[in-house]
Parts: structure tokens; sequence; C-alpha cells
């Protein structure tokens, strides 16, 4: 069941006349080379270009060269966000990476960043909250910003799911991309201006609508799950339809009465993007022209954690966000995981 608004939130830490404020300091992206059209799928499964644009509004998406990993993905992202912070690899203090889709089950994704970036100072760990999860990673960041255990925080989103899809399942071979997006994270120069507010919220007895079901504690990795393809993707879009159109437009307003704002007050919208017609659902909800949305989907498709940051840097490299604009971050992942930021860019 959706959880209602005005729910905990993760906040500001507010002093005698002083709110403190993380803001992103860097963006950065990197998409693989690699482009799989919509009339390639056709060659693959029973399905047509026609099909999917009509029901997701993808018409293309990225796949890793072979021998590509998530954490490469991941270093080429991080160092475009870096390089824009003029922040050193060294001189970091955290790494977080949301991922589902890691180099290996163990160690994390994170760490294998942090040792290709040289980040010796730094401490990193993976968060594992599917689609929703480089949100998820920038609530975190930002708690460590605001209470002062950090000063430069790495937030990664970086996903290879084109090696956990089955390529013989149109339902969902058709959906997703391999990508990275990273953020750099500190405390903002300007005290009216960095992030907002935070709100995340989950779902448990919704899990069953989207998950891979092998490779687990429950189901071990055995001949007979990869038989069945238990160790893939599989997911009830219907199901996660209906709940992302109840979830998102709440955990929106959700955000804005936390700080007292309005609806007509958001100048921009980044979203994690698993389907056109999703998005364009929650914002007719709200009354938000879609035309404040950043859109990149039909190039990428769902990139999962990966989708947000490169939205943010996409839209941010384009000179679509100015200083003093709100921005309103919302996206909704397995679990079911989701939520929604407001920043004062």
């Amino acid at each position: 069941m959706v959880r209602p608004p005005l729910g905990p939130h993760c906040g500001g830490i507010k002093g005698p006349g002083l709110l403190l404020h993380s803001h992103l300091l860097g963006t950065g992206a990197y998409c693989p080379k690699r482009i799989l059209t919509n009339q390639d799928l056709e060659k693959l499964v029973d399905t047509t270009d026609a099909w999917i644009s009509e029901r997701t509004g993808i018409k293309e998406r990225r796949i890793a060269a072979e021998g590509e990993v998530t954490s490469d993905m991941a270093v080429v992202a991080a160092r475009h966000a870096l390089a824009m912070a003029s922040t050193r690899a060294e001189d970091l203090d955290m790494i977080i990476v949301a991922t589902v889709s890691a180099d290996m089950p163990l160690p994390s994704c994170a760490v294998i960043v942090q040792a290709k970036l040289g980040a010796a100072r730094a401490f990193a760990f993976d968060v594992s909250a599917a689609c929703a999860g480089s949100l998820y990673a920038l609530c975190i960041a930002d708690q460590f910003i605001k209470t002062g255990k950090a000063r430069r925080v790495l937030v990664i989103g970086a996903e290879l799911l084109s090696r956990l899809v089955d390529w013989s399942d149109r339902n969902t071979c058709v959906l997703f991309g391999d990508a990275a997006g990273a953020m750099v994270v500190g405390p903002a120069r300007d005290p009216g201006r960095g992030l907002l507010s935070t709100h995340l919220h989950s779902d448990g007895t919704a899990a069953g609508i989207l998950k891979i079901p092998g490779g687990g504690s429950q189901h071990p990795q055995s001949a007979e799950v990869l038989a069945k393809n238990m160790h893939k993707i599989a997911m009830n879009g219907r199901e996660i339809y209906k709940f992302a159109v109840r979830a998102l437009p709440q955990a929106l307003l959700e955000a804005l009465a936390a700080n007292g704002l309005r609806v007509g007050d958001i100048d921009h919208i980044v979203s994690h993007q698993a389907n056109a017609r999703i998005v364009e659902s929650v914002l007719a909800r709200l009354g938000i022209p879609l035309e404040k949305c950043w859109l990149n989907l039909e190039r990428y498709g769902n990139t999962s954690s990966a989708s947000l940051p490169i939205s943010l840097d996409e839209a941010n490299r384009a000179g679509r966000l100015q200083p003093g604009d709100l921005v309103a971050m919302m996206a909704i992942g397995a679990g079911m995981a989701w939520g929604s930021a407001l920043m004062r860019w």
C-alpha cells in the first residue's frame, strides 16, 4: 500500500538562523558506444518498433562492450563529475554506488571504483534500491555533508542491465540499457541553494512485481535456476505502472509541503525514466507541463539507478538549470522503493 504524504523526511539541520544544505558541485555521465535500436530488437524477439515506442517511448538503448563491467562505466562518469567539481579523487571522503548489477556479488562495486579512481581516503559502499538507488544514495550523502562527517561525497548510479535481462522475453528485454551517472556532493557555497529535503519510502509487500528471483539465499545458483532463467529480471509491468502513478505524485507533494512550496513553484522535473507513459501520467496528475521534465528515455531506455544522475548531468551541461531554479526529483524502483527530493539549484 502506498504510504501517505507528509511522512518523515531527511531534511536540513537547523541552528540559530541557519539551515545547512548540501549541493551538487559536479555531475557526469557515461553511456557505452553500442546502440541497440528497436529495429535491431525486431530481429531478436516478436516485437516491432511501433509496439515498443507506443508503450514505452523508447527508440534505442546502449549496450556495454564485451569485457566492459559496471565499475568501468562508473569510473568514467565519476571522472567527468570530479572534473566539473574541480575535485581530485584523493580528496573524496566517501563513495556510494547505487547498483543492482555490480561487477560481482562480493565485494561491493564501490570499493572497486575507489581503487580504480585512486580515492584512497574515501570509504565506499553500495546501495541496492534498484531504479531509486541514486536518490537513496543522494539522501545518505546529504546527511553526511550536513552533519560534517564528510566534505566531498561521490554518488554514482551505474547499471549493466543487458546482462540481467532475458533476451527472449519481449516484455523486459526492450526496456533496459547500460549506463552510469555521477554526482559530487559537498556543502553549498550559497546558503540559499542546495538540497532542501529528500523523502524516501518502501513497500516490501510489492516486492514480487519486479525482481530477480534466483541467485540469492532463497534460490541459490543452480542448474535449475539457470534453466528457468530465474537469474534474469522478471516484472509485472501493469502493476508497476499502477503503483508508480499513485506513489510518485504523493512523494512530490510531500516534498513541496515539507518546504512550504506549491506545484507551480517547480521549474524543472528530473525523474527516473522507466517508461515515458509513467512520467507523462505522473506530471498530468500534478498539472505539471511535460516541457519541464528532461526526457532522454528515447535514447537510453531504462538505465535504472543511472537514469536520474544522467538526466541531471544532461540538463546541467545544456544550461537548462539556472541558479535559483527549483528542481524536483523523483524515482521509483523494485522493492518497491521510491522517493522525491527538492533542490534549489
